[in-house]
């Protein structure tokens, strides 16, 4: 039994069942849902999603998330209000330890499955060969065209690329991004300036489809190679890290961000395995295990502008630099995110015109998620 847009069960005295499709979509994994599917109330919504993935519980027990904000995600999808594009997209992050789902950015990962998804679901009719999927990234308004391969109209998953933080390989899945500069803070650069300072750290905030805030790794007294384990156990690093988000929200444009899972935080240094720079990046409070889709295409854009935090330890290759392309190598704890950037040169001065990368997804699980009846009690 679907809700189908109802805000109660038809049978209370039963759980609901609620169509869901479990996929991977690049280094995350989340449910997709068709919008009809779930109650049109945004709190019972709310409620339903908190069910879906078990929270708050630091180990989601009651529900299908995998206990880390990587696989507590959800996609929300349905036929677009726009002309420009085919599908709406709204993601939702359930926070694991709270009651709480934010809607306050975009997610790149799971952007990689919701054009499979929408195929899958009939939303979109595939072609023979590749079908372009234009798909309205409803949390911040910008347009992402993810090209699925289709081969005899069938989404095809096996291929052989492989992005680092997945095992095995995939069927490439590119995705092209539209007008992403600004996209929740106004401006690619929110606070007017390539480098600001707080509490004496030199910083750069960016906002290229991801609000996000650099600092180098040697300014804290780190070296920017620490594992995820070692920087999650580092509660002195934490805390500073987080009174620095917490100054520069308001400058960002994010008003007060103690609630909120953006500014997204990025440890940077020189890279070590052949990239263009290294990072560690905290989303917000616990390290990444790689990189956000958009977080790794912010960190690109400030590695690619001159006067930023990575002046002097980003590393390019001399002969990829002047042209209107830029392939950046962005090192992360589980391997490498390759971004290839769009740019306009005019002498020394640097414009990012667009961003476009690779990820794979797979279909996990097509089937029913259960929701208990004290969910729409509550209502």
């Amino acid at each position: 039994m679907s809700t189908s847009n109802h805000d109660a069960p038809v049978h209370a005295q039963t759980q609901t069942r609620v169509r869901c499709m479990l996929m991977r979509g690049g280094t995350s994994k989340g449910a997709y849902f068709l919008a009809a599917d779930l109650p049109a109330d945004p709190a019972l919504r709310d409620r339903v999603l908190l069910a879906v993935m078990g929270s708050p519980d630091p180990r989601q027990i009651d529900g299908i998330g995998g206990a880390d904000p990587l696989t507590s995600k959800v996609a929300i999808v349905s036929p677009s209000t726009r002309d420009d594009a085919e599908v709406d997209y709204l993601f939702a992050q359930v926070v694991v330890n709270e009651a709480r789902v934010d809607y306050g950015q975009n997610c790149g990962n799971l952007l990689a499955g919701v054009g499979p998804f929408a195929i899958e679901r009939a939303l979109v009719e595939a072609s023979d060969g590749v079908t372009p999927v234009a798909i309205h990234m409803v949390n911040t308004g910008q347009i992402a065209v993810a090209n699925v391969p289709t081969p005899a109209r069938l989404v095809q998953y096996e291929g052989d690329t492989r992005i680092d933080g997945v095992p095995g390989t995939a069927a490439p899945i590119a995705l092209v991004f539209r007008d992403t500069a600004g996209s929740t803070c106004g401006a690619l650069l929110p606070t007017g300036n390539l480098k600001d300072t707080v509490q004496g750290v030199d910083v750069t905030c960016i906002d290229n489809g991801m609000p996000l805030v650099l600092m180098r790794a040697a300014d804290l007294g780190r070296t920017g190679y620490e594992t995820r384990e070692q920087l999650d156990a580092d509660e002195d690093l934490k805390a500073r890290i987080e009174a620095i988000r917490l100054e520069i929200g308001p400058r960002m444009n994010l008003g007060d961000v103690r609630e909120r899972t953006v500014p997204k935080m990025c440890l940077v240094a020189a890279p070590r395995d052949g990239g263009t720079i290294s990072t560690r990046s905290f989303i917000p409070h616990r390290c990444h295990a790689s990189i956000g889709v958009l977080g790794a295409v912010s960190v690109a854009s400030a590695a690619a502008l001159p006067g930023t935090v990575c002046d002097g330890i980003a590393s390019f290759d001399s002969a990829s630099q002047g042209g209107d392309t830029e392939r950046i190598g962005v090192e992360h704890p589980t391997g490498e995110f390759t971004v290839e950037l769009t740019l306009a040169r005019d002498g020394g001065k640097v414009d990012i015109i667009g961003a476009a990368l690779l990820r794979t997804a797979r279909w996990l699980f097509d089937g029913v998620v259960a929701i208990p009846p004290s969910v729409w009690a509550a209502s």
